[in-house]
């Protein structure tokens, strides 16, 4: 695999668990899109955005095309066994081998699952709206078993000096945990700055899982390798992906 073009998560998982996030490193898409982007919804030419998922599928030697999604900052769950062409969803779980479960980002954070079993495996959207709205949970609803066999890894997202929020998202947060104030920074009467990371991992360890990695990758701050829609607003996307391997 091309180092600069995928991320792989440094985590414990089982060997039959595949997993990496993309970088906008690579690819064929031109200015303001240079030049991994995944994404078609974001106004690239069409043609460049499939050159470069068939570019994926070869530099990550993937069993087949990845399962795109329709995100719409939802909770909804879906199974890889019921997947359809841009099927409206912001997660995708799988107990299948070869079904390569993707999402797409470019600020929001990318969350990864497996167990410990290697028998399931889950790719979230968790943006700050899904995620207060119980994302996460939904989808670990899907896992069964001990919680403790669950692990994560959290891809690149925005960093915690760079994700302004205003009032409204911080009440939302901490009306459903007051341990969610630890994740904000009040830096005046209006404006506060948000860990997304943390706040995805309260929610997990909520949920007696322990095991979480990952979560130290700013998307705003790291130009050259991230996208991210709050510092450029017209940009590409970048995916994470899992999934159960037979090799």
């Amino acid at each position: 695999m091309n180092s600069n073009s995928l991320i792989l998560p440094d985590w414990p998982a089982p060997q039959s668990i595949k997993a990496f996030s993309t970088t906008r490193i690579g690819g064929f898409s031109s200015p303001p899109y240079e030049g991994f982007n995944l994404g078609t919804h974001v106004g690239d030419e069409p043609a460049n955005v499939v050159t470069n998922r068939d570019y994926l599928v070869n530099l990550a030697l993937l069993p087949e095309s990845p399962r795109w999604l329709n995100q719409v900052h939802s909770t909804r769950v879906i199974n890889s066994h019921d997947w359809q062409l841009n099927s409206d969803a912001d997660a995708i779980v799988s107990q299948h081998i070869n079904h390569i479960c993707t999402i797409m980002t470019a600020d929001c954070l990318p969350v990864l699952l497996c167990n410990k079993q290697g028998n399931t495996v889950a790719a979230i959207h968790a943006g700050w709206r899904g995620l207060a709205a119980g994302v996460i949970e939904k989808t670990i609803t899907q896992f069964g078993g001990d919680p403790q066999d669950i692990l994560v890894w959290l891809g690149p997202a925005i960093g915690p000096q760079q994700f302004e929020v205003g009032p409204d998202v911080y009440q939302t947060f901490i009306q459903h945990d007051v341990k969610a104030s630890q994740a904000f920074k009040q830096t005046d009467a209006t404006h506060y700055l948000a860990n997304i990371y943390l706040l995805a991992k309260q929610r997990l360890t909520a949920l007696g899982i322990e095991a979480i990695f990952g979560g130290d990758l700013c998307t705003a701050t790291d130009q050259r390798r991230f996208f991210s829609y709050r510092r450029d607003h017209i940009t590409g996307r970048m995916a994470s992906i899992i999934w159960i391997s037979d090799k």
